[in-house]
């Protein structure tokens, strides 16, 4: 097929999930190429509720772009993760702090006022039963006509695989903290 056989779509979903690391970084690029072409992007975040590198980006660039950048910050931190979960946080607050963040994403989602809506973690929401599969679905249907979605995060559901225009699975090789060494600040977080 020619070039010019091809056609664009007026918006995409794009999933990054997997095993691997890289997930919230795509979604931070992809978010700089957004900005870059002028567009108006939603960076919701679902988990990380502590200090990371990205939002500091975020905040430190924010007043550049003015209302063309909005950042929510959500979540309750790990959920079910052994000796790493955040302590004193109970699956209520969690699924109620998820459920807050969700709001969040649909009204950007649907509000046909941004061009992508960034959705970091959401796929740990979902796959941890702090949101149901029905939310992600309704999401991905109900977003506004020229909203591209952004949805991050381990074990994006199968089932939604069809739902979805570009998936990528980041498969981890090797990571250090499988030899017990803790998460670097600046690479990690």
């Amino acid at each position: 097929m020619a070039f010019e056989d091809y056609q664009t779509k007026e918006s995409v979903v794009v999933v990054y999930t997997g095993e691997g690391k890289g997930k919230t970084s795509g979604s931070v690029g992809l978010m700089a190429r957004a900005l870059g072409n002028r567009w108006n992007v939603a960076f919701i975040q679902f988990i990380k509720y502590w200090g990371v590198g990205e939002h500091a980006f975020i905040r430190d660039i924010m007043p550049l772009y003015g209302d063309q950048l909005y950042f929510f910050k959500g979540g309750k931190g790990f959920y079910d993760a052994g000796d790493i979960s955040e302590a004193n946080v109970t699956p209520d607050q969690h699924k109620a702090a998820a459920l807050e963040t969700y709001g969040q994403a649909l009204q950007c989602a649907t509000n046909g006022e941004y061009r992508l809506v960034i959705c970091d973690e959401i796929n740990n929401a979902v796959h941890d039963g702090l949101l149901p599969l029905s939310k992600l679905r309704e999401l991905i249907d109900k977003r506004a006509p020229g909203t591209s979605l952004c949805l991050t995060g381990r074990n994006f559901p199968k089932s939604l695989e069809s739902r979805a225009d570009i998936v990528t699975n980041m498969t981890k090789v090797k990571h250090h903290f499988d030899d017990k060494f803790l998460a670097n600040k600046g690479i990690d977080f």
